[in-house]
């Protein structure tokens, strides 16, 4: 066996592992930019390469060998390793360059956009490129360098990095709405409790947490996102739980109002995210270590 053989066209490889990951070579084309053909036929020239069958074909759609399983398991992070690897080297020289960041829409505009004037005066070289945040757990993604998500803390294949989020307060209406005060927290049985849909257990942790049995801790309308979560309770729809870092600038300028002893300590917050094969690009080391040192004390 001849060490050609053993080392494949880097072009032949990006190609295989994309289709493995869409599943199509439809899909693939598209992602790559070039046509069905074209992808069509570098995965037939890499199979003649090894000399291995890496797709099983059944009708118009392609699924993994158990061969190509194995090999796709092993390439897909040396790949984007060897793209980080070639970022890291292009910007290492004055360091500056891009970060691709993803973050959730309430967290980004509440908590993250205005601490980044801070940022950018303190590294003016590096760029920051938002992607949208639909794509923000795809880590094999090359326009993807980490992400900001929301949960425990744990997710395949990544560095997590806790920010912000595990206080979450009670937010009710301003007094001069109208709605009944909330002074003890069996006031909550009087009125509606506002749901987000990510964190369906919230009220159910509020309630243990205070010892109030007298409400359906599932029940109530539905948010998908905090900010709209937020204007609900400000219009008098009912009650919500917020992280206090995503309301704490209504609550200072009373458009909600947090009634004292009613908050509750979450196992979910933000994290600053990242794969391996990332970490130890300049940029992303620059713009983690001044998140972090800027996310100090922001649950106080």
């Amino acid at each position: 066996m001849t060490m050609r053989r053993l080392r494949p066209p880097l072009h032949l490889l990006r190609t295989f592992s994309t289709v493995a990951r869409f599943g199509s070579i439809s899909r693939a084309a598209e992602a790559l930019h070039v046509t069905q053909g074209a992808v069509s036929k570098q995965i037939q020239e890499l199979e003649r390469w090894i000399d291995v069958p890496l797709f099983e074909r059944a009708r118009k759609r392609l699924s993994l060998t158990p061969a190509g399983e194995r090999y796709h398991t092993v390439i897909r992070p040396l790949l984007a390793q060897l793209e980080a690897a070639t970022l890291d080297l292009i910007t290492s020289g004055d360091g500056g360059g891009a970060l691709h960041l993803s973050t959730l829409p309430t967290f980004g505009a509440k908590w993250l956009i205005p601490r980044l004037p801070d940022f950018q005066h303190r590294h003016p070289q590096v760029a920051l490129h938002f992607v949208p945040y639909v794509h923000g757990y795809d880590f094999t993604r090359p326009d993807l360098d980490c992400s900001i998500l929301f949960g425990e803390g744990h997710w395949p294949d990544a560095h997590a990095h806790y920010l912000a989020g595990s206080d979450v307060v009670l937010i009710a209406p301003p007094e001069a709405s109208g709605v009944p005060s909330v002074e003890t927290p069996d006031d909550v049985s009087r009125h509606t409790l506002l749901q987000h849909v990510s964190v369906p257990q919230a009220w159910l942790q509020w309630s243990d947490t205070h010892a109030v049995h007298t409400i359906d801790p599932l029940a109530g309308p539905q948010f998908d996102q905090f900010h709209t979560l937020i204007r609900a309770v400000m219009v008098g729809m009912g009650l919500a739980l917020v992280p206090r870092c995503l309301v704490q600038d209504e609550i200072t300028a009373g458009l909600v109002v947090a009634p004292a002893g009613m908050s509750y300590r979450s196992n979910s917050g933000y994290w600053f995210c990242y794969p391996e094969a990332r970490a130890n690009q300049a940029t992303l080391t620059r713009f983690k270590d001044w998140l972090v040192a800027a996310a100090v004390g922001a649950d106080q």
